[in-house]
């Protein structure tokens, strides 16, 4: 069951890198965008493309290495679920909407995975998949630093059409990074003798709305405080949204939600990398 959890978190990663962040990174490098940019933002994005590439390929690696070592099939799709989701996403939205739709996934799952590597800091994982995860959390840790302040680059260009939208999407893309992928779950257990009913069950059981709230809230905290500071959430749609998916605590006022005194997000340039 572990080995499959890998080869799962292993696809997600090589899919995610080369087929969504990747694409954003060449529309940003090459000026396809319709956003201004500092120059060494722009020439990060050649970079970020480099390291991003690179953890595609080290996890594809590691997945061929892994079938051999263990003889172990992975039972996994052709495709994860965030995938899945988001090309639901964007065919739901305006065609003119789309590349936003991209560049916000993006800043999303940019500043959200560095919080999911930290399980690679576990001693008892197995030392090639712990020193692989502890490579990547390093280059994601810059990436995550960049995406932070493309945000609030972005977001004063977005036209104000088009911004209550923006806002209101925002959290159904912090969720198609974050939600666990049920189906694949249902799936493996099946192959273990358990009928589907049962698989449904133990996945119900093991991810309730409350664990995974709390998990999407743990997780997405820093995500959350920059849509904050750049303005995201003096949308009211936004707010509610938050609040339906629980990433905002039911309890926490809207005013308090509103846009808050912003830290030096400038781009300090390629000295970063």
């Amino acid at each position: 069951m572990l080995t499959q959890h890998l080869y799962r978190y292993l696809q997600f990663t090589t899919q995610l890198e080369q087929l969504v962040v990747n694409k954003t990174m060449l529309d940003i490098a090459y000026g396809r965008i319709g956003v201004d940019l500092p120059r060494g933002m722009v020439f990060d994005a050649h970079k970020i493309y480099c390291d991003e590439a690179y953890h595609a390929l080290f996890s594809m690696d590691m997945y061929r290495q892994v079938i051999d070592a263990t003889g172990v099939a992975p039972r996994i799709g052709s495709e994860p679920h965030f995938f899945r989701r988001l090309r639901r996403l964007l065919e739901d939205v305006d065609p003119s909407m789309r590349l936003l739709v991209e560049l916000l996934f993006v800043f999303c799952s940019e500043t959200l995975i560095s919080g999911t590597l930290d399980s690679g800091r576990d001693q008892q994982v197995d030392p090639a998949v712990h020193e692989m995860v502890k490579d990547h959390a390093k280059d994601e840790g810059k990436h995550h630093a960049y995406f932070a302040s493309f945000l609030f680059h972005l977001w004063p260009q977005i036209h104000a059409k088009y911004q209550e939208s923006a806002a209101a999407l925002i959290p159904d893309l912090i969720m198609t990074f974050l939600e666990p992928d049920r189906e694949s779950l249902v799936g493996e257990l099946c192959g273990y003798d358990l009928s589907r009913n049962e698989a449904e069950q133990v996945v119900a059981e093991t991810f309730t709305g409350d664990v995974v709230s709390e998990y999407a809230r743990a997780t997405a905290r820093h995500t959350l405080r920059y849509c904050r500071e750049a303005g995201v959430l003096d949308h009211p749609a936004a707010v509610e949204r938050f609040h339906e998916l629980g990433l905002i605590e039911e309890d926490q006022c809207p005013a308090s939600m509103q846009s808050a005194p912003q830290k030096d997000r400038t781009w300090k340039g390629s000295g970063r990398f």
